[in-house]
């Protein structure tokens, strides 16, 4: 126990609760924007110039990051995909029932 005391006091231990990001303090969102995009061979750059985001932004999604409708709907149609295959590219988590 002591030595869990100082790994943390100097700051070794590091969060592993994934649902809780650091620093931004978003929710992360799940996705398959990265899985499609590299069984398309397409690269972050290539698929940003196609619609028309910057590298970063595809990167940030792919990490799970969310984002704005309209750049969804880009991503999706630049991935070939049809608006319909948005479930299919950003996966919804379920909302719990409110009482």
């Amino acid at each position: 126990m002591n030595k869990n005391r100082s790994q943390a006091s100097v700051g070794v231990l590091e969060r592993t609760d994934e649902s809780t990001p650091k620093g931004g303090g978003q929710k992360k969102a799940r996705n398959n924007v990265r899985k499609i995009r590299e069984s398309l061979l397409l690269s972050k750059a290539e698929l940003a110039r196609k619609a028309g985001l910057s590298a970063l932004t595809i990167d940030r999604v792919e990490s799970g990051y969310s984002c704005r409708m309209d750049t969804k709907r880009k991503i999706i149609l630049a991935l070939g995909m049809t608006l319909s295959d948005k479930d299919e590219v950003f996966i919804q988590d379920e909302q719990p029932e409110e009482s």
